[in-house]
């Protein structure tokens, strides 16, 4: 049986990891998320870091950080430092695949109408009137005549058209 690097992950969501970075650093803190570059999310993180000195020992630093983003890049190995707090466990529900509302303030639209926003113009906002868009009745006219009106002369007597220009038939 075969499971997936995000699945793996996923069971680690929520969990105390330590991180070994690319340059020689050590992070520890507790997993809130991952994406498929394998870039992590930690919580209440702590930087170790060892420096060796021109004396004998080498020394560990501490620092704290916080909420920290890492690139997947840097990443080198993970482990498990410990499970995710009590407090955690008895929140969590749902899990990958479970749906929720995003809640960004925008309302939840109704099967079959299309979403807000989306459904056409607002009633006297811009274009013509409702009325003036209505067919109207049929206007019966006459026929109209394009004869030349009198008075209006003609080509001058003797007039030729300009012959085509060479070649063009």
């Amino acid at each position: 049986m075969s499971t997936s690097r995000s699945s793996k992950m996923t069971g680690l969501l929520n969990h105390r990891l330590r991180l070994t970075l690319a340059d020689t650093r050590t992070m520890s803190g507790q997993m809130l998320a991952f994406d498929k570059h394998m870039n992590l999310v930690l919580s209440d993180c702590e930087e170790f870091r060892t420096i060796k000195s021109k004396s004998s020992e080498a020394k560990q630093i501490k620092r704290s950080l916080g909420l920290v983003i890492l690139r997947g890049e840097c990443v080198v190995s993970i482990s498990v430092d410990g499970p995710p707090p009590m407090q955690q466990r008895a929140k969590q529900t749902g899990g990958p695949g479970v749906a929720r509302p995003a809640g960004r303030g925008m309302p939840v639209p109704v099967p079959g109408m299309p979403p807000v926003g989306l459904a056409g113009p607002v009633r006297g906002m811009g274009g013509p009137a409702a009325s003036m868009m209505m067919p109207g009745p049929a206007i019966a006219a006459g026929p109209v005549s394009f004869a030349r009106p009198h008075g209006m002369p003609g080509a001058p007597l003797g007039f030729r058209p300009p012959m085509p220009p060479p070649g063009f038939r």
